[in-house]
């Protein structure tokens, strides 16, 4: 189905008129409810078309009569005592102030990550290598058959994908599946 200049009159006509979605959908057919409501968000349509005659006049409320005077007052519930206020746990530094997590502005390089201790000074070296010959794809030029290893920062405009063809069966070349998928009995003997 697609959203033709007759259809979409049709739907700013019966939207105007106050009709809802799924009566909407019905009537002009191929379409769901959510299409018509995701239609009417994009026309800029989501707010209905009222004036003063179709706004219905609030009711105002009817005055309450006054209590009658009771001839003797119950002595008030005394009041609970409020509960103490406890503060969510806070992590705090070496002078007991809260800590502050750093932020990194966008640009800036990443601190070492913890798993790049972990990586062999060979397979680095081969990425440094292979980086160094990689295609340098943008997001939207990834294939199934290209190397979706990310390089770089994502917040600039350095950010690219190694882009050389896959190892079969992985989603990155042979130099990063050496960093991406390391066998069990190396990483344990590393953390001995």
């Amino acid at each position: 189905m697609s959203w033709t200049d007759e259809r979409v009159e049709l739907l700013k006509k019966m939207w105007g008129e106050g009709q809802s979605a799924s009566q909407i959908a019905k009537e002009l057919g191929g379409v769901t409810r959510n299409a018509v409501i995701g239609k009417v968000h994009r026309l800029g349509l989501s707010n209905r078309n009222t004036t003063k005659a179709d706004a219905k006049p609030k009711a105002e409320p009817k005055p309450k009569a006054a209590p009658k005077p009771k001839a003797a007052a119950p002595k008030p519930a005394p009041e609970p005592k409020p509960e103490p206020k406890t503060e969510p746990a806070v992590a705090r530094d070496a002078t007991g102030a809260p800590a502050r997590r750093a932020i990194i502005p966008a640009g800036q390089p990443l601190p070492p990550q913890p798993s790049a201790n972990e990586i062999s000074p060979e397979a680095l070296a081969k990425v440094n290598e292979v980086e160094k010959t990689a295609k340098k794809l943008s997001l939207m030029e990834l294939t199934e058959r290209t190397c979706k290893w990310p390089v770089g920062d994502p917040a600039t405009e350095e950010f690219w994908f190694c882009g050389l063809p896959v190892q079969q069966g992985k989603p990155y070349c042979e130099a990063h599946v050496g960093v991406a998928f390391q066998p069990m009995s190396s990483r344990r003997d590393r953390k001995r």
